[in-house]
């Protein structure tokens, strides 16, 4: 039997009566930098582990991915690089902004709001400032 819906009940309005928000954002983009953090992370330990446990030669495959002869990091090994760092700043804002809420303060809506987006804001300059303090470092 096919599924028909009911008319006599109601649907759901939370998709008509909820408009979207930062809040609403931060709390969905903090569940994913979680997720992503724990999946990518536990995949290249692994590899990581395996790889060493293996040889000289898986070793050295392994750390082909990800730099170049010098020694430097190739695009791979930014983008997974710099892809974890912001999920790590972007997870840690949002983390200390749950902290917060969890103690009863910044419910007001405006202020609400403003930290939402501070989250966001937070995680690229971390992100950014932690980049170009590492690449300092290591060029010398």
């Amino acid at each position: 039997m096919a599924n028909v819906r009911n008319p006599a009940r109601p649907l759901s309005p939370h998709l008509s009566i909820w408009k979207w928000g930062p809040s609403m954002a931060v709390s969905i983009v903090h569940r994913a930098t979680g997720s992503g953090m724990a999946t990518v992370g536990t995949i290249l330990l692994v590899w990581w582990l395996a790889a060493m446990a293996s040889g000289p030669a898986a070793y050295a495959a392994f750390l082909d991915l990800f730099t170049v002869s010098s020694g430097a990091l190739n695009v791979v090994g930014y983008v997974v690089g710099i892809g974890l760092t912001l999920c790590f700043f972007q997870h840690m804002a949002s983390g200390v902004r749950h902290l917060f809420l969890d103690a009863g303060a910044n419910f007001e809506l405006r202020a609400n709001k403003r930290t939402a987006l501070a989250t966001f804001v937070f995680g690229v300059l971390a992100t950014a400032g932690f980049w170009v303090f590492l690449l300092e470092k290591s060029n010398g």
